[in-house]
């Protein structure tokens, strides 16, 4: 029986996700056996400081490919907006499965609504995207960095260090949490998510055809597709953890649409383009092609340069 060895971060949601994964690989590949190596990223190493400080791509993946490289492990499941847009030479994404809620979840005390929050209530969040957005909802709210895994994020919530915060629907999900535990989920469309929000990717050795060949089983075109967009606009926007960006690609009636957002890291500066198209890489290009003739571009180069 071939055995198959798998690379994950070690966190609780990764290993999830990552048995899910392997689960949905055994049933059509009965005759292969998988096993798993947990890798501790740089990502995972930092706590107490906010990653957009930190600066670089791929926090969460660095550690993970040098072992794919080196043939420790045969495959990489990441989180796929972990993913750095741009990988490295000898590197593929091989399968991208179906995508998870792509929705980011509110979370309040009381079970308050966003809009009924009183005046000054305090929002954790580790994200910029997600802060710039709720300052630009409300500017009567602040926004406080979060760090830790969901059930640390939802303690301190539920300890007064927050009135809310923010959490992906898709890790709450994959983690079993029940729809119970979540205020409201924002509309996709009005609240921006991250690049890739709720999808996994799947690295290989781009050599590897036969480990190509096995994951093409639980490979899913529509989040492929989907995905490629927003990837493509966030690789041409040169956006990184750095920079409050966003994108939402969906198939609405057999067309595909994709909505890029990039914003100030205050919240006061918002740039939103919504474009259809056959093609994703196309369409992405298009997205960030008007992005930057309405001037979007220099907020990302002027946040990269002063960081």
């Amino acid at each position: 029986m071939k055995t198959v060895v798998v690379g994950t971060r070690r966190s609780g949601l990764a290993k999830t996700q990552t048995m899910q994964l392997i689960k949905s690989l055994k049933e059509k590949n009965p005759e292969v056996n998988f096993e798993v190596k947990e890798i501790v990223t740089r990502g995972d190493r930092i706590v107490d400081r906010q990653l957009s400080k930190v600066g670089g791509k791929g926090l969460f993946v660095k550690e993970i490919e040098h072992a794919l490289k080196v043939g420790d492990i045969d495959m990489a499941v990441h989180s796929l907006k972990d993913v750095p847009s741009e990988l490295p030479e000898g590197f593929k994404l091989s399968a991208v499965p179906v995508r998870e809620d792509r929705r980011d979840a509110f979370l309040s005390n009381g079970n308050v609504s966003f809009k009924d929050l009183k005046p000054g209530s305090i929002i954790g969040t580790s994200s910029l995207r997600r802060a710039a957005q709720l300052q630009q909802m409300r500017d009567d709210i602040t926004v406080n960095w979060v760090r830790g895994n969901i059930d640390t994020r939802i303690q301190k919530m539920r300890d007064g260090e927050y009135d809310a915060i923010i959490l992906a629907a898709a890790g709450l999900k994959r983690m079993g949490w029940s729809d119970d535990v979540v205020t409201e989920y924002f509309d996709p469309e009005e609240f921006i998510p991250a690049v890739a929000q709720g999808a996994l990717g799947v690295e290989i050795r781009e050599d590897d055809k036969e480990m190509h060949e096995i994951l093409q089983t639980i490979h899913h075109d529509e989040t492929a597709t989907e995905t490629t967009a927003e990837r493509t606009f966030l690789k041409r926007m040169d956006g990184s953890c750095q920079v409050p960006i966003g994108a939402n690609a969906q198939f609405v009636d057999g067309e595909l649409y994709l909505t890029g957002l990039i914003m100030s890291e205050d919240g006061n500066e918002k740039f939103l383009v919504k474009k259809s198209g056959d093609d994703p890489v196309v369409l992405g290009n298009l997205v960030a092609d008007e992005m930057e003739k309405i001037g979007a571009k220099e907020i990302i180069d002027e946040i990269n340069k002063n960081k």
